[in-house]
């Protein structure tokens, strides 16, 4: 009895362990630009609701935030529009300039598997903040 006692106790603790992040996540956190084109960090707060929440970006599906996550996106200068997809409409317009580095926050609402967001641009303390909190979800080049 004790031994199955301790085999289910080290399955709940070694199931439990996170796994660490992929590379691209380190590599994401220098916070470097890309030399002429635009960075977008997208970046939702790990206390965010737990909904999936899709985003587009200039129409074409670039993947979904959790929460206590973030996207690094490499865009070409101009504007940009990001949203959240199908009954979601929630959106931001961004214009952007090459060597720079834009940081939006993403919130989401809503009931059962009604998702609304919001995005905001936040400054750098705040952006960087969230994306050192957080794990990597996608690296989108556009």
């Amino acid at each position: 009895m004790t031994r199955y006692l301790l085999l289910a106790l080290l399955a709940l603790v070694t199931g439990c362990a996170q796994l660490p992040p992929p590379p691209e996540d380190s590599i994401a956190k220098r916070f470097e630009p890309k030399p002429g084109r635009a960075v977008i960090y997208l970046a939702r707060h790990a206390l965010e609701p737990t909904f999936v929440a899709p985003v587009v970006i200039n129409g074409q599906m670039i993947g979904s935030t959790y929460r206590g996550t973030y996207m690094r996106i490499e865009v070409p200068a101009g504007r940009h529009v990001l949203r959240g997809m199908a009954g979601d409409s929630g959106g931001i317009s961004i214009e952007t300039a090459p060597d720079r580095i834009y940081y939006l926050e993403h919130r989401t609402y809503g009931y059962r598997t009604f998702v609304s967001s919001s995005f905001s641009l936040v400054d750098q303390e705040r952006g960087q903040a969230l994306v050192r909190s957080g794990q990597i979800t996608a690296l989108v080049e556009l």
